[in-house]
């Protein structure tokens, strides 16, 4: 049984579960599975939409017949190629991508390698393609934003790009960004995965646990957690995130 299991909704450092073999359950795969989708940890979630943990990869290289389902993915340490046809995409630490559900596509690694991911498993094939979540992509105004009655400081202006959407819009990466705010705890009824590229920002969750990522962390939010928001500079960040219709 996973340490994780009993754990309230909360927020996770996904870098550190990343680190600690302790954590989490090995994901069940079938046998002769490429190494990609075969050598991974998962946090211990029971039933649901998404799944969320950490890849595994020594030297090498492999080939991946069709991605089970939508999966973003983000290099925690090393390189990673992805070849599909005659395109290659290499992800440096930090850098990010979609693999659709269905994509063929085969890898290299440089050396060792850690992904973190987290995977959509109500979704259906589309294009087959492999999304790269862009670098310094140019934002548009923000649809959503902190509900008034949580906030504990003037609005925040937030930006938004999205480089993904899935068909049934509960599957969403891009980048986003915003001005300081702070505000109260608020149910999360979905889940959220952030890879910070600017500033910082302070959770609080319903237990009273405090954690604060900066630029370069990578965590994420349980759906059905509870948690504040504290930033006190500007804030930018790429995110997947799953929100039930």
């Amino acid at each position: 049984m996973s340490n994780l299991q009993q754990a309230p909704r909360t927020f996770i450092d996904l870098r550190q579960f990343a680190q600690d073999q302790s954590q989490g359950i090995a994901l069940a795969t079938a046998v002769g599975e490429d190494s990609f989708l075969s050598n991974r940890r998962v946090l211990d979630w029971g039933q649901s939409a998404v799944m969320a943990g950490a890849i595994a990869l020594e030297a090498g290289s492999g080939a991946v017949q069709s991605q089970p389902a939508d999966e973003f993915i983000i290099v925690n340490e090393g390189s990673l190629t992805l070849t599909q046809q005659d395109s290659s995409l290499t992800l440096a630490p930090g850098n990010s991508a979609l693999l659709q559900h269905g994509t063929a596509f085969s890898w290299s690694a440089h050396g060792p390698v850690s992904v973190i991911f987290m995977r959509y498993h109500a979704s259906q094939p589309g294009d087959r393609a492999i999304v790269p979540i862009k670098q310094n992509p140019a934002l548009g105004a923000s649809s959503g934003g902190p509900a008034a009655e949580l906030l504990l400081t003037p609005a925040p202006v937030c930006r938004n790009y999205t480089d993904y959407r899935s068909a049934s819009g509960e599957f969403t990466c891009g980048t986003w960004d915003s001005t300081p705010y702070h505000r109260r705890a608020m149910y999360f009824p979905h889940s959220e995965l952030m890879y910070l590229l600017e500033g910082s920002v302070t959770f609080v969750d319903e237990a009273g646990r405090s954690g604060t990522f900066s630029r370069g962390d990578i965590l994420i939010i349980e759906q059905h957690a509870q948690c504040s928001w504290e930033s006190r500079e500007h804030v930018a960040k790429v995110y997947a995130t799953y929100r039930p219709a």
